[in-house]
């Protein structure tokens, strides 16, 4: 018992420190959407986000803010001209057990357990940038042109 507290109380805290991600502002947080002017149509979105979620939701987010960028900018759509994606699922904490039994000589015998805790600090955390060109009028047909009202209306729906 004596160990598995000092165990616990790490694994509390670490789960403190790893704050959940939200649909808000970065503002000098880890975590959160913001998005920088090149051009007058030309926009950089980058959305951070920890391990709480997954790379697509990261994805959907950074498009999400995309859609909302475009119609303050009075564009009806918008041209995804590149895409970064960048980070990794794996989980902040890791726990690892292991029993051992060993036979000695004169009937001696012997039974160990362990227990492992493994803090991964860069586990789970994802950053995606997009590079949008911001439009109106007629949307081409292609996978990376978004109609922004259709964005933000899936983004409700989940």
């Amino acid at each position: 018992m004596r160990v598995l507290l000092p165990i616990l109380a790490s694994a509390a805290l670490v789960a403190c420190a790893n704050t959940p991600t939200t649909y808000a502002p970065a503002n000098g947080r880890d975590r959160g959407y913001s998005e920088q002017q090149i051009e007058s149509d030309r926009f950089r979105i980058h959305f951070d986000a920890g391990s709480d979620m997954s790379l697509r939701d990261a994805e959907d987010m950074a498009l999400r803010r995309a859609a909302e960028v475009t119609l303050l900018n009075d564009g009806e759509w918008f041209l995804v001209v590149s895409r970064s994606r960048d980070g990794n699922e794996r989980d902040p904490v890791r726990v690892r057990t292991g029993v051992s039994h060993r036979f000695g000589s004169g009937g001696r015998s012997g039974t160990s357990v362990g227990v492992g805790v493994h803090f991964d600090g860069d586990a789970g955390e994802k950053r995606v940038s997009l590079e949008i060109l911001i439009r109106t009028g007629e949307m081409p047909q292609d996978r990376n042109a978004y109609n922004a009202v259709d964005v933000l209306n899936y983004a409700e729906i989940d």
